[in-house]
């Protein structure tokens, strides 16, 4: 700025600065619009903006009533049920058979270790089947931070997610901002790099990484 003061009127100055501002702004725009059309950032538009309708019904394990409110809402909705490390395999199918629901339609998977893993686990599955929209359900103190993972993974794929809050109450535990954010970046690593952080956190950080 003090060099154009120098030599150049005030007006003229700002004016070249003014055009500077305004090409930089047209290549910041032209790149957003190529990551969001053709670019990395494409599958999380169309996760975004599908108007398809939830097509597969996801259940994150570790509570029963999320199992048994997941296959209560495959019923009603009649959509195929995926239960991720959900109970065991005797218990699970006895639920199903109590509740009259066609095993054809449900998969039990029991790959995923964590609420990580949950979705990296899967995301290509169900991309390979065409699944777009999915609802997810989980219980209300676990939900936030399985949205965010899963917005970022499953959003890679351009997989759109609809939480589903199971109540958790008079048992729910908070979870802190730290526990969210660590499952953010590593979620935001894996899209990024394909490989999982928490094998180096856990190496060179023990203390301070998340627990599933």
């Amino acid at each position: 700025m003090g060099a154009c003061a120098a030599h150049l009127p005030h007006i003229a100055c700002w004016t070249r600065l003014m055009a500077l501002g305004w090409r930089s702004s047209l290549v910041i725009l032209a790149a957003l619009a190529w990551a969001t059309t053709t670019g990395p950032l494409k599958p999380f538009r169309q996760a975004l903006f599908t108007v398809e309708p939830p097509q597969r019904i996801l259940v994150l394990g570790g509570d029963l009533d999320r199992e048994r409110v997941g296959l209560r809402l495959a019923q009603q909705l009649e959509l195929p049920l995926l239960v991720s490390g959900g109970s065991n395999p005797e218990y699970a199918q006895w639920l199903l058979r109590d509740a009259g629901m066609d095993q054809s339609r449900v998969v039990l998977d029991y790959r995923a270790k964590d609420t990580f893993t949950n979705f990296t686990s899967l995301v290509d599955d169900l991309k390979r089947d065409g699944v777009s929209h999915v609802y997810l359900v989980t219980s209300e103190d676990h939900l936030p931070r399985a949205m965010t993972v899963g917005r970022l993974v499953a959003g890679s794929r351009g997989i759109r997610l609809t939480g589903v809050s199971v109540s958790c109450q008079p048992s729910c535990r908070k979870e802190t901002f730290g526990k969210r954010l660590g499952d953010g970046i590593r979620a935001l690593t894996w899209v990024i790099t394909g490989q999982d952080l928490k094998p180096w956190a856990l190496r060179n950080w023990p203390q301070g990484f998340p627990t599933p």
